[in-house]
C-alpha cells in the first residue's frame, strides 16, 4: 500500500484577480435544500503532456502547475464571483426556515500548494479508487456540514515527482452540482492554458429552478420520505398480482441510518464490458438490447443491497435516481449553457423488499427504466415545488432509500490544461460520510484498457459481506474477493 506525506504551504485566502460586483444573490430551491448543506469532495489526477494544442513544457506554467492554477483560479473567480462570497441565512419569517443567500463579498477561496514524493503511476495502474492517502491530497475543510459564513471552495494542488499533479477540492454543494464543479474546473483549465476568458461563460439564473409559488413550509411526519418521493407515480411500484395494492410498512430501523461510521465499510466494484455482458445475458433479449449499463447495474445493486441489509419482506424500499436536468431527456425546461447551480431531479421508485427480491431481474430493470425515463415537465415542476415546501427533510426522510448518481460523463474530454490532461479521479470517501450513503457511478479503465464503470458502495460491515455474496451470484463468480478493488476503511 502506497504511503506518503505531502508538504503543504499555509492556506491562503485567494481573492478574485479584479474587483467584482458586491451584491446578494438568491439560490434556487434545488440549491437551498437542507440535505445539500455540506462540502462535496473531488480529486482529479493529471498527467503531464509535452505537446497538446501548442503546449510548451518549457513555460513557467508547466514547470509549476500549482502557480499556474493559482493564477487561473483567481482569474476564474472574476467570472464565478459568487463562489468568492459567503453564504448567509436570512431571518426566519412566519415560523419557516431561513433561506440561504450568497453575499458576493469577494473575500475569496482557500488555496494550498503541496508537494508529494510520489509519481502518478504509484497510485495504481489502472488508476482506480480507493486512492491511497487521499487525505494528503486535500486541505482541511473543518466541519464539512457547516457552510454558513465560510469559504465556499477549498482547493489544494499537489505536485508529483513525474511532473503530474493532483487537484483536490472541497466545494459547498449548495453552490454547484457535479456538472457545475466540472464547469468551474474547465474554466480554470481554459485560463491556465492561455485562453482570454472561460470557453463557457457562467450563468447564474437560479430563478429557473425556483418554485412558481412558495407555500408555507411543511413539517413532514417521521415516516414520510423526501420531497422527490412524493412525486413518483404509483404505477412505478412493483406489486405482486395476488397482493392488495397497499402494503403494511414495518417499523424496522434502517441500519444505514443507525450504524455508527466506524462500523461502516466502503468497497468499490469494477464493472467492465465482460461483467455488464454477464448481467445483460440474464435479461430477455428485447430488454437486454435496449437497456443501458447504468440501468442494469443499478437494478442489480439495489436488489443486492436490499438483501444485504435484511429489510423485512413488507418493508418499503426506495430507489432514488439523481438525474441531471441538463440532459437530453429534458427538452421541456431547457437550462442555459453555463448554468452551474444544482440542476438535478430525483425520481424515485418504490417496492416491497420481499417482492423486489422475489420477482425476476427483468421486473427490477423495467422499474428502473420507467422511473428514469418517465420524467415530464409536470413531474419536474412538481418536484421543484415540493422541494421548496419540504426544505428541512428530517434524517428519517432517507429511511430505506438507496440513491444512485451517474457521474461518468461529468468531465470527460473537457479538463485539458494544454500541458496536462485528466488521467482519472472522482468522488472519494473523504469529507462528509453521511452524504455518501448512496452510490456514484464513475468512469474508469480496467486492467485491459477497456472503458469501465466503478461503483462505490457504503454499508455496515456485516451487510457488506452479504452484499458481496449476492453480487458473486449475479456475476457467476466463485471468489467474492475478485469483485472489489479493495476496501478503503
Amino acid at each position: 500500500m502506497l504511503k506518503f506525506t505531502t508538504r503543504r504551504s499555509e492556506p491562503e485566502l485567494l481573492r478574485p484577480a479584479r474587483p467584482t460586483p458586491r451584491e446578494t444573490k438568491s439560490l434556487s430551491d434545488l440549491d437551498d435544500q437542507r440535505t445539500l448543506r455540506y462540502y462535496e469532495t473531488v480529486v482529479g489526477f493529471f498527467h503531464r503532456c509535452d505537446h497538446d494544442n501548442g503546449g510548451d513544457i518549457t513555460t513557467p506554467a508547466v514547470v509549476d502547475p500549482a502557480k499556474a492554477i493559482r493564477a487561473a483560479l483567481a482569474e476564474a473567480l472574476v467570472y464565478y464571483y459568487p463562489i468568492a462570497g459567503r453564504l448567509r441565512e436570512e431571518e426566519v419569517i412566519d415560523g419557516g426556515t431561513g433561506r440561504l443567500v450568497v453575499d458576493c463579498t469577494g473575500e475569496g477561496v482557500v488555496f494550498v500548494e503541496a508537494d508529494a514524493d510520489v509519481r502518478l503511476e504509484d497510485f495504481g495502474q489502472p488508476l482506480l479508487p480507493p486512492y491511497p492517502c487521499v487525505g494528503e491530497l486535500l486541505c482541511d475543510a473543518g466541519n464539512t456540514r457547516a457552510v454558513v459564513g465560510k469559504p465556499l471552495l477549498l482547493m489544494q494542488v499537489t505536485r508529483l515527482k513525474c511532473g503530474g499533479f493532483v487537484l483536490g477540492f472541497h466545494i459547498c454543494h449548495n453552490i454547484a452540482d457535479g456538472f457545475g464543479m466540472a464547469q468551474l474546473t474547465m474554466a480554470i483549465a481554459d485560463l491556465a492554458r492561455g485562453e482570454p476568458a472561460p470557453t463557457i461563460p457562467p450563468v447564474w439564473s437560479r430563478h429557473i429552478l425556483t418554485a412558481r409559488r412558495l407555500a408555507p413550509p411543511l413539517t413532514p411526519s417521521p415516516s414520510s420520505s423526501s420531497a422527490t418521493i412524493t412525486a413518483h407515480d404509483n404505477d412505478d411500484t412493483i406489486r405482486h398480482p395476488r397482493r392488495a395494492t397497499t402494503a403494511t410498512t414495518t417499523t424496522q430501523v434502517d441500519a444505514m441510518l443507525s450504524t455508527p461510521p466506524h462500523r461502516m465499510v466502503v468497497e468499490y466494484f469494477l464493472f467492465g464490458p465482460r461483467e455488464v455482458s454477464t448481467l445483460r445475458a440474464q435479461l430477455p433479449a428485447r430488454l437486454a438490447e435496449s437497456t443501458t449499463a447504468f440501468e442494469i447495474l443499478t437494478a442489480v445493486m439495489w436488489r443486492c443491497r436490499t438483501a444485504a441489509l435484511g429489510y423485512g419482506a413488507d418493508s418499503r424500499v426506495r430507489l432514488m435516481i439523481t438525474m441531471n436536468a441538463r440532459g437530453r431527456w429534458n427538452d421541456h425546461t431547457p437550462l442555459p449553457l453555463g448554468y452551474y447551480g444544482n440542476a438535478h431531479v430525483s425520481p424515485v421508485a418504490e417496492a416491497n423488499a420481499g417482492e423486489l427480491l422475489a420477482r425476476p431481474l427483468a421486473d427490477t430493470v423495467e422499474l428502473v427504466r420507467r422511473t428514469k425515463r418517465g420524467m415530464t415537465r409536470e413531474r419536474m415542476a412538481a418536484m421543484v415545488d415540493t422541494v421548496a415546501r419540504l426544505r428541512e427533510w428530517p434524517p428519517s426522510g432517507m429511511d430505506k432509500v438507496y440513491e444512485v448518481s451517474d457521474i461518468k460523463w461529468t468531465a470527460v474530454d473537457v479538463l485539458k490544461f494544454g500541458w496536462a490532461e485528466l488521467a482519472g479521479g472522482g468522488i472519494p470517501l473523504a469529507g462528509d460520510l453521511t452524504s455518501k450513503l448512496g452510490s456514484d457511478h464513475m468512469r474508469c479503465w480496467n486492467a485491459a484498457g477497456e472503458v469501465s464503470t466503478v461503483v462505490s458502495m457504503l454499508l455496515p460491515r456485516v451487510a457488506m459481506a452479504r452484499f458481496k455474496k449476492e453480487m458473486a451470484v449475479w456475476l457467476n463468480k466463485d471468489d467474492e474477493k475478485s469483485l472489489t478493488i479493495m476496501s478503503s476503511l
